[in-house]
């Protein structure tokens, strides 16, 4: 077992996970997205992005493409949730909330192909 591809996918699962944890719940409601999830999302997603620049497939740069794609969507969650919260409200607006998840979702579609493609790598890899 290659333990360097053990631990490439387990950050791409975790990605994953956090970044569907964080998307699921009403859409619009505060309550139900919390700040250190997308946090947590935005770091695994890095370490992911990082853990990609090795590979020099056509494959891999597809994968790096997506990875990249959800790192921009995720920090620009952030930053909306960061100038939301420089307007001096204590709790985010329904606007503002559901920009932030709207991006979270699309950084969860990115993951979602990345995880899609490391399968279709790893059925492709003959004993």
């Amino acid at each position: 077992m290659n333990s360097e591809k053990v631990l490439f996918a387990f950050f791409i699962i975790l990605a994953l996970s956090l970044n569907f944890g964080f998307f699921v719940g009403h859409f619009a409601d505060p309550e139900h997205h919390h700040p250190y999830e997308l946090f947590g999302a935005i770091i695994v997603s890095l370490i992911c992005t990082f853990l990609k620049f090795g590979d020099r497939t056509s494959f891999g740069s597809t994968v790096l493409a997506a990875s990249l794609v959800a790192d921009l969507q995720l920090i620009a969650a952030a930053i909306v949730w960061g100038i939301a919260g420089i307007n001096g409200v204590e709790t985010l607006g329904n606007s503002a909330t559901a920009s932030i998840v709207s991006l979270a979702g699309g950084a969860l579609v990115a993951n979602l192909l990345s995880v899609i493609l490391l399968i279709i790598e790893t059925s492709q890899l003959r004993k």
